[in-house]
């Protein structure tokens, strides 16, 4: 897809990925949309030109008013990126309902929502992408951020089935499986800390800005799936080749939270 005058709105744009994804399509020479809660993170990442909505995506409301807002500024949306997402450091069986529920609200139900209210506009021309920023950890489940896993497992099979149903109407879905990138994720995510081999491996992890390039190049050549950085691919073969060896070497990791 070429990106050059498209529109693209992309949710938790006010830091990380989704800033880093605002800046590297409005290079581009994309029209933004953005939304996060911060509304003067989300001018700075935006620059002057940009549409900003600042919101709590979980909340219908909100992305109504986002879509909206959007529709009537601009008057289409070419691409849907869904970045925001939060992580939960807590073992499966030890997460409070509460907790559980808002790392599905934000991870799948609101991705979700945010489609259903984007793909009706898209089929009428015929024409659109929702990207959807997954995670390595939904390729293969990691021990101290399960149930995280199992929301970005869910948005990768969501993706692929958009893909399918949306194939004949001209919108595409591509998913996006960051490794480690040096974000503040992790001190905003819930629970409690994770394993000193894990925040260790920061010390290899890829920029925003390197992971949001990979995201712009998988747009522009209709990717159906980006692991960044690429060989995130080795180590996905590997847990599927070998499962019982990498589970048992995850299993390790996490008997030292």
């Amino acid at each position: 897809m070429q990106i050059e005058g498209q529109v693209v709105l992309i949710t938790g744009a006010s830091e990380g990925i989704g800033a880093a994804c605002a800046a590297a399509f409005r290079k581009r020479g994309a029209r933004l949309s953005l939304t996060a809660r911060s509304e003067d993170r989300l001018r700075a990442a935006g620059g002057p030109d940009a549409l900003v909505t600042p919101g709590d995506i979980t909340l219908p409301e909100t992305r109504e008013r986002v879509v909206r807002r959007t529709l009537e500024h601009y008057g289409a949306i070419d691409i849907l990126v869904n970045n925001a997402g939060m992580g939960l450091y807590t073992a499966a069986w030890q997460a409070s309902d509460e907790d559980t529920r808002r790392l599905f609200e934000l991870n799948v139900f609101a991705p979700l929502a945010l489609s259903r209210l984007v793909i009706p506009h898209m089929r009428e021309r015929r024409r659109g992408m929702i990207v959807n920023i997954g995670s390595m950890a939904g390729k293969m489940t990691l021990p101290w951020f399960t149930l995280y896993s199992v929301t970005k497992y869910a948005l990768g099979s969501l993706t692929e089935g958009l893909r399918m149903e949306l194939l004949a109407d001209g919108v595409h879905a591509m998913l996006v499986c960051p490794a480690y990138v040096k974000t503040s994720f992790q001190k905003h995510a819930m629970g409690s800390r994770p394993p000193a081999k894990v925040v260790k491996g920061k010390n290899f992890a890829i920029s925003a800005e390197e992971c949001a390039a990979d995201v712009v190049r998988g747009v522009e050549r209709n990717a159906r799936t980006v692991v960044t950085p690429r060989y995130g691919w080795i180590i996905i073969a590997v847990a599927r080749l070998f499962p019982s060896v990498m589970q048992s070497q995850l299993a390790g990791i996490n008997r030292h939270v």
